[in-house]
């Protein structure tokens, strides 16, 4: 961990970068709701928790912003359903 998640605002994209590489999730803020499009990660970062990480900081964010979470990638869906101490920001 030590990674911090940048929010690039103009790319509309969360970044979790670990060694020059990037795990990544599209998003949209629309109205309470920050829609999660897609989560992808450097094929070296796969398996190594990045996207788990970048999906623990995404989740933080909506909290602190108080927004629920809508996911349409497959990844986010499943991952808040995993984790029960986010489940409750699922949109």
């Amino acid at each position: 961990m030590g990674s911090a998640i940048r929010d690039n605002a103009a790319g509309h994209r969360f970044e979790l970068e670990r060694n020059g590489h990037f795990a990544f999730a599209n998003y949209e803020r629309r109205d309470s709701s920050l829609v999660i499009r897609y989560v992808e990660a450097a094929v070296p970062l796969r398996g190594t928790g990045a996207a788990d990480e970048l999906m623990r900081g995404i989740a933080e964010i909506a909290r602190t912003e108080g927004r629920k979470i809508t996911p349409l990638c497959g990844y986010a869906y499943a991952w808040l359903r995993r984790h029960k101490e986010y489940r409750d920001l699922l949109n």
